[in-house]
Formats: C-alpha cells, sequence, structure tokens
C-alpha cells in the first residue's frame, strides 16, 4: 500500500515539475481559470477505466478498474497520496436470453404504501475493495449471481463515482463506466443499445441524474429494467416507460385526466406531470436518433410494445381494448402486424405513420419566399422589395391563395427598438405592411413599402418576410387534414446612406434553439428565426397593444410585460427558477391569450444532476457572444421590472438573476455615463460572464 501511494504522488509531482501547461479544461470547467500550478497540482476531474469482470462458478462477482484524472495519473480514492476523496459504487446485471433489457443482480428492498416492500435494482453494499496500485482496484462484490446462472449471456458491471474537491475551491466530478463481457469467456453480441447519451446531451447538456453520479443512458438501463418498481404507487420505473412518461409529462392522457405522474419517497415527491416538451413528442427520431450510431437504433420501428406504446398512450388499455382500434392483446405477439415500421401512407397505423408531425408532412406543397434584392433603400424613400414564391417542387405560388405574406422593415442594425416609421405606425421600432398585393410577372413579384426609411436614417437597415399557407392533404379520406404551415422567415440588409452593410449582431442560432425545439415556430407558424424575431422583439416592445384585450382578469390589472428578445428568452428558460425569488414572467399575447412562464422546466442539467440549470450560455449563444456585453446599446422598456428603463446589459443578465439585490447591484454600477459591468464582467476580468458560469 505505501509503495502504491509513493508511486502516485511521484507521478504527480513528475508532472507538476514538467512544466506542462497545456489544460484539458474548455471554458465550462472551474479550473480553466485556475493558475498552472495550482491545476497541475490537483489535476481536477475524474474517469474511471473498468478493465475486467467475471463471475466464478459459486456466483462470485469480480471486477478490476482504474480511477485517474483527465491526463491519465492515477488517482488514490482516499484522497491521501492525490487530492480528493473519491467515492465509487457498482452495479451488476445480465441480459436474459429470451429478453432485451437488463436484469440486476444488485438489488435493494424498497418499502412503500402501495406495495409493501419490493426489489428494485440499484447499487451493490458490502463488497470488497482491494487497491492493487497505480490507481488500479479490484472490487469482489457482496451480491452473488444464483445457482445455475448463465454463463453465455451478457453480463454488465456499471461503476460510478464522484471524487470531491470543495477543498480547493473546485467541485466535485462525477464519471461512470459501464463494461460488458460474457462468463464463459465468448464474445458479446448481445447489448442495450437503443438510444445514445450524446443524443440525450444535444437537449439535456449533461445527462445525469442521482446528485449527479449517475452518467449515461448505459448506466441508467442497467437500474432502471422492468422490475423496478415504485412501492408507494407502482409507477414503473423501467427506462423505456418512464423516459416516455416524463417527456410526455402535461401531455400525458391520464395527466390530462387529472392523474398526476409522480414518484413520492421519504426525500419527497418528484413529480413529472408539469413537464412541456419543447418539441412535438411525435418526433420520436429526436431521441430515437438514426444517426447515432446506437446499434438498435431502429428497435422503436421493429418492435412495438404495450410497455413502450402504452407509456405514452397511456389511456389505451390493451388488455380490455379500450381506445385500441385492434381490440384487446394478451401480448406483444401481434403488435407489429399492424404497426409496421411504416406505411404507404402517412398518418395510417405504422410507427412512422402514426406519429406524423402535420406540419412535416411531405403531402405538404410546400412555401419558400425569397427575397432576390430590395432596391429604393436611401433615407426617405419607400424600399421597393423583389421576390419569388415557389412550392416544393419550384412551381410559382399565387399569392392570393396564401393566408397571409408580409414584409418587416427595422433598423438601424447597430440595435433596433427606437425608430419611428411614419406617425401611422403602432408598432414600435419597425413597421410591418401586408404584401398579399404585390404585383407578380413571371413568378417575379415586387412589393414598394408604404412607409419610408426615415429621412434622418442612417448606417444599415433590415427587411425579412413572413408568409404561411393552409394545405388540405389526403382529401377525401378518412385521414384527411388541413394543415396551416410557414415559410422561413428571411432577413436582407441594406445601406441608407451608402456606408458599408453591417449585419445586426449574431447572438444566438436557429440550430441551436432546435437541439431542443427541433423545429421552432411561433405566432401561428409564421416566425421561425432569431434575426427576424429581433425585429419585433426589440427593446422598446412590450405587450401593451394585446394587454387591454386580455382574457385573463389578473393580467389586465398587471402594467404591460417587456418583450424584448434578451429579456423574453432569458424569462422563458430561467422559468421555475424564478420562484424562490419571488418573480414571475407572463406576457399577454395575441387574442388577449394569458402566457405565464414562470413554471417552465429548462431541460439542461446541472453537474450535480439537477434540470432546469442555464449556467451554460453556449446552449443557446454562438460564438462565445454572451461574452461580449451589450454596452451601449438600446435601453429596455421593462414595465414589471424592478428597474425601468433598464439598460442593455443589465436587462440581458437580469433575465435570470432577478433576485431585488442583484437589480440593486446593476443599478449600483450604472451612472450617466452608462453602464460599467465590463469592468469586472467582459472577457478576461475578474468575474468575467464565461468564469461566473463555469460548472465542473
Amino acid at each position: 500500500m505505501k509503495k502504491s501511494s509513493f508511486a502516485i504522488t511521484v507521478l504527480a509531482f513528475a508532472a507538476l515539475l514538467s512544466g506542462e501547461t497545456k489544460k484539458p479544461y474548455g471554458p465550462h470547467d472551474k479550473a480553466f481559470y485556475m493558475d498552472a500550478a495550482s491545476v497541475q497540482f490537483v489535476n481536477p476531474g475524474l474517469k474511471i477505466t473498468i478493465n475486467s469482470a467475471s463471475v466464478s462458478a459459486t456466483g462470485t462477482i469480480t471486477t478490476t478498474f482504474t480511477l485517474t484524472d483527465p491526463n491519465g495519473l492515477p488517482l488514490d480514492n482516499t484522497g491521501i497520496s492525490t487530492p480528493g476523496t473519491i467515492s465509487v459504487s457498482y452495479v451488476a446485471a445480465y441480459i436474459p436470453a429470451n429478453q432485451a433489457q437488463y436484469v440486476a443482480y444488485t438489488t435493494r428492498a424498497a418499502t412503500g404504501t402501495l406495495l409493501g416492500t419490493t426489489n428494485q435494482a440499484g447499487a451493490d453494499s458490502g463488497g470488497t475493495l482491494t487497491p492493487l496500485g497505480s490507481g488500479q482496484y479490484q472490487y469482489v462484490f457482496n451480491t452473488k449471481a444464483p445457482a445455475g446462472f448463465d454463463t453465455s449471456a451478457t453480463h454488465s458491471i456499471g461503476i460510478y463515482g464522484s471524487r470531491n474537491l470543495t477543498a480547493y475551491g473546485l467541485t466535485t466530478n462525477y464519471a461512470s463506466a459501464v463494461y460488458n463481457f460474457v462468463p464463459n469467456g465468448a464474445k458479446v453480441t448481445k447489448v442495450r443499445d437503443v438510444v445514445r447519451t450524446a443524443t440525450c446531451d444535444t437537449c439535456h447538456d449533461q445527462l445525469a441524474f442521482h446528485g449527479g453520479s449517475r452518467r449515461g443512458v448505459e448506466l441508467c438501463v442497467m437500474c432502471h429494467t422492468p422490475q423496478t418498481v415504485d412501492a408507494n404507487n407502482g409507477n414503473a420505473a423501467d427506462f423505456k416507460v418512464l423516459v416516455h412518461k416524463l417527456h410526455m409529462g402535461s401531455q400525458l392522457p391520464s395527466v390530462i385526466a387529472g392523474k398526476p405522474y409522480q414518484f413520492p419517497s421519504s426525500r419527497g415527491t418528484t413529480d413529472f406531470s408539469n413537464v412541456v416538451y419543447p418539441a412535438d413528442p411525435r418526433r420520436c427520431e429526436t431521441c430515437h436518433s438514426q444517426t447515432s450510431g446506437a446499434t438498435q437504433a431502429k428497435a422503436y420501428l421493429t418492435n412495438p410494445t404495450a410497455a413502450a406504446c402504452g407509456s405514452c398512450h397511456d389511456d389505451v388499455n390493451l388488455a380490455t381494448g379500450v381506445n385500441h382500434a385492434g381490440g384487446p392483446q394478451p401480448d406483444d405477439s401481434m403488435c407489429a402486424q399492424c404497426h409496421i415500421p411504416q406505411g404507404e401512407l402517412e398518418f395510417d397505423a405504422s410507427i412512422k405513420g402514426a406519429h406524423t408531425v402535420p406540419t412535416d408532412s411531405k403531402l405538404l406543397s410546400g412555401l419558400n419566399v425569397t427575397i432576390t434584392k430590395v432596391t429604393n433603400t436611401a433615407a426617405g424613400q419607400s424600399p421597393i422589395v423583389t421576390f419569388t414564391a415557389i412550392d416544393n417542387i419550384k412551381n410559382n405560388i399565387s399569392l392570393s391563395s396564401l393566408g397571409s405574406i408580409s414584409f418587416t422593415m427595422a433598423g438601424p442594425t447597430t440595435d433596433y427598438g427606437y425608430t419611428i416609421f411614419g406617425t401611422a405606425t403602432s408598432t414600435p421600432g419597425y413597421v410591418t405592411e401586408s404584401a398579399i398585393g404585390a404585383t407578380c410577372v413571371s413568378g417575379v413579384c415586387t412589393y414598394q413599402f408604404t412607409n419610408k426609411v426615415p429621412a434622418t436614417a442612417k448606417g444599415t437597415y433590415a427587411i425579412g418576410v413572413e408568409a404561411r399557407r393552409t394545405d388540405t392533404i389526403l382529401a377525401g379520406t378518412t385521414s384527411q387534414r388541413t394543415v396551416q404551415y410557414g415559410a422561413k422567415n428571411q432577413v436582407v440588409y441594406f445601406s441608407v446612406d451608402g456606408s458599408p452593410v453591417a449585419n445586426r449582431r449574431t447572438v444566438v442560432a436557429a440550430s441551436n434553439c432546435n437541439n431542443c425545439h427541433v423545429s421552432l415556430s411561433l405566432h401561428g407558424t409564421l416566425r421561425n428565426q432569431p434575426e427576424y424575431c429581433v425585429m419585433c422583439h426589440n427593446p422598446s416592445n412590450t405587450d401593451v397593444t394585446v394587454r387591454v384585450a386580455a382574457t385573463n382578469a389578473a393580467d389586465k390589472a398587471l402594467p404591460p410585460q417587456g418583450i424584448n428578445f434578451n429579456l423574453l428568452v432569458h424569462r422563458i428558460h430561467y422559468g421555475i427558477n424564478m420562484v424562490a425569488a419571488g418573480r414571475t414572467y407572463g406576457v399577454v399575447g395575441f387574442g388577449g391569450s394569458h402566457n405565464d412562464f414562470t413554471n417552465t422546466l429548462f431541460p439542461a442539467m446541472a453537474p450535480t444532476g439537477n434540470a432546469t440549470d442555464t449556467a451554460n450560455c453556449s446552449l443557446c449563444h454562438v460564438n462565445g457572444s454572451e461574452q461580449n456585453l451589450p454596452i451601449g446599446k438600446n435601453q429596455v422598456t421593462d414595465p414589471q421590472g424592478p428597474l425601468n428603463p433598464v439598460q442593455a446589459t443589465s436587462s440581458a443578465c437580469t433575465g435570470c438573476h432577478v433576485t431585488l439585490p442583484e437589480a440593486a447591484h446593476m443599478l449600483a454600477n450604472t451612472d450617466a455615463l452608462g453602464e460599467s459591468c465590463t469592468v469586472c464582467h467582459a472577457s478576461g476580468a475578474a468575474f468575467a460572464v464565461s468564469q461566473a458560469h463555469a460548472q465542473y
């Protein structure tokens, strides 16, 4: 033991003396901002590598593994010879020959009000850990495989752990690993690999649960097996059931009918009834990605089951046939006969057909509006927009057949919001005009704005387009439906004074939005690109024009709500986090609709496994734009906020930092000269945005 500790110490000391300054850390790691000597001493991070595993003839389960830092240097789990104590837990399971899911060997007793005591999959306890030197360890499970266990079945060892570095001003590092093997020495040919962690992480950022130590789908499925049932209410914690149900959340038929989807425990009730999936849950391939590399990625298409399908469609009773067109089904053997992967028509009983999102239908004609040029753009002139409108096979579309087509003008691009486009306009900072009556010749259309570029305008202005149409598809069949959908917004920029064209700054990208939303489209499918959204959601705009018609009486009694894009988006995503500060965020929409975003559950997860984490700004921001504080941009109208008007940087940051002390901090650092935020929070400063948001 002494020799092993000495060896680890020598290796760590050698690394310190090497003068190596390269950091295996990124801007989201606290270590990224530490001095090189401290980093080389602590070497934050944790990696678990499982080297081998076996099950003896008597059922004894043994595994060997290595604990290292990101540089590959061995770690001492006791924290004596290397910084930070490491806690490690172990899971063992196998996949029976006639099944596709794991059965856990390691279980724990759970007691609840409904089932009394039941066994749930869990971690082993009471086993023997032996250090082997150089960061290697052997663990012999206390749990044994039962007599007659199948030596030809795939077995798996899961290890998860945490390294506590809080004493060094850092956080706790988490890691996990899974190792597959066949006890008789045969090659592993059967695995459970339906959904990959990387796919989950496009929305969740870092898939982590149970305090942060359980990471990765391959580990989750070892415990979340069909044998794991909540003892209090009988809800299955089986992965395929749990994940489908919690993502459906508020859309579950059972929840809509009044039965919450919960997991009560002594630690408090976990309630998924308020989850609002950010995309359409019919888009199965958002999770069941066909490009992830998962070996069983097509399982959702080829193996429909009552458990998997019934988890979303939980008002269908296959035993009795209630709400099932095919009547009662005693087992899963006939499911694939009707529910084939894909049929001849959309909206049929096939897996893909039944989950067709109407706006994704291949039967839609399509709507593609392209601005080809903008002329007559000098200050004081009325711009002329030349454009085309075609369907998906490039046929010209008659504008009169569209539900709407409009152009929006705003400027200057240095910052929108306070330009007046004539006394007849009521929209703050922009003007939108219908182009349904534009002149078209051989598919080339022109529309001249009624409103003019202001006579005193300088710099670059922008014009964007929105349009939508309605198609009836599968007409004359029982699957006939009417679908409304929009064109992709296009924004073009032009100089009004002969100066070089300068596009509006890019802060977020639609592709980042669609990592969660898949196909973000708002306001009746009309608006879908951030560079277009910011033209209307500008610093001077509020919901004042529609609040007077609010359908919710309480909304009428409140002042208007600020809807500048950075305020709106930050507040919507911060959601449920506002509750602790006693703040709310509600917007009155078109038609006086009530839209309360206070309980929004942002899906990103913190390193500790808590959802609704907004620290990783790069999930939405692009090119490090979160570092480019909008100092000097237009002040923001925020009638319901503690500061009104509020300076641009303060508005962006108080979108998430919603407490009154934080607002006071913003106010105290603003005077007649402007905001002083960059002194402390600019890139490279002591409290730079990236450093303040570093998580790991």
